[in-house]
């Protein structure tokens, strides 16, 4: 019955909420891992859940929140399919995981390697110009290794400024598309093997996430600067972060990124400490009271 309530479990975070196979694996593991240690989760009692928070006592804090929130999850699950009359999660370990802060580029790491790829990519080499389009388009829109590497041809529009991008759970948005990164792309779709239906194809499929990860630290290495500092998600990040230092509104950030929680969103905002500080001593009344004395 547990094996065939997971399964239930399962199928509906897939077909109702559009959960990622990753994500499913992840559920799958921490629900199958607390089943071997405490037994029937269908029937578990607070004392079982009490006895596996003991068992967990080890783990990382972000590690016991992914777990205490996949059984909280899968329990609620229970209740409202009435497969149980209660619910007792609260008897889990609830730690407060702190997300961790984003690794930083500054504007001139960014504007190094940038002009190390235009550099490379002035030879005409196909390698070269494909690595300045891949890098316009994740600093210039932000998107995921994932979301770019996997980006098909009918993604690229022929006037619109804009690219149509399939993210996490199958949701799509549309993805502004800079004037640098439209041309970097004219360029490379002039260069690219007409077969494949991917932008970026690779060997009958398209490019790896591990290929385009090794791809930027080679480009870094190239451009004098340290490769364990640049990955994809950095340049997300950076795209992120060069935003809102511009002024940028959370919500429209949210949007550009594919977050579906603005608290996903927010953990860019202490980039913008120094600048909101400042704003304060410069515009607050009583600074404005005390420049006066």
């Amino acid at each position: 019955m547990v094996a065939s309530a997971i399964e239930e479990y399962l199928t509906m975070l897939a077909a109702e909420r559009g959960a990622a196979p990753n994500t499913l694996l992840a559920y799958r593991r921490d629900l199958e891992s607390a089943e071997e240690f405490i037994g029937d989760l269908v029937a578990a009692e607070a004392k079982d859940l009490h006895r596996l928070g003991q068992a967990w006592s080890d783990l990382a804090p972000s590690s016991l929140a992914r777990k205490s929130s996949a059984l909280k999850q899968f329990f609620g699950f229970l209740v409202d399919e009435g497969l149980r009359e209660d619910d007792p999660s609260p008897s889990l370990p609830r730690p407060q995981a702190r997300r961790p802060l984003p690794k930083i580029l500054s504007h001139d790491q960014v504007e190094t390697l940038l002009a190390r790829a235009e550099q490379e990519a002035e030879s005409g080499k196909p390698a070269a110009v494909r690595m300045l389009a891949l890098l316009e388009l994740l600093y210039g829109s932000g998107l995921r290794a994932t979301e770019l590497v996997s980006l098909p041809l009918s993604a690229v529009p022929r006037d619109a400024p804009f690219l149509t991008v399939t993210g996490k759970g199958g949701a799509t948005r549309m993805v502004p598309i800079s004037g640098r990164a439209k041309q970097a792309l004219a360029n490379w779709l002039a260069l690219r093997d007409d077969a494949p239906k991917f932008l970026f194809p690779s060997r009958g499929k398209h490019l790896s996430r591990i290929r385009l990860y090794q791809m930027l630290k080679e480009l870094a290495l190239r451009a004098d600067l340290p490769a364990e500092k640049i990955s994809p998600h950095v340049l997300r990040h950076a795209f992120a972060t060069h935003l809102l230092e511009g002024g940028a509104d959370l919500r429209v950030l949210q949007t550009l990124l594919g977050h579906a929680d603005i608290a996903t969103t927010q953990i860019y905002t202490h980039v913008d400490s120094a600048r909101l500080v400042a704003l304060v001593n410069e515009r607050h009344p009583l600074a404005q009271n005390r420049s006066r004395d």
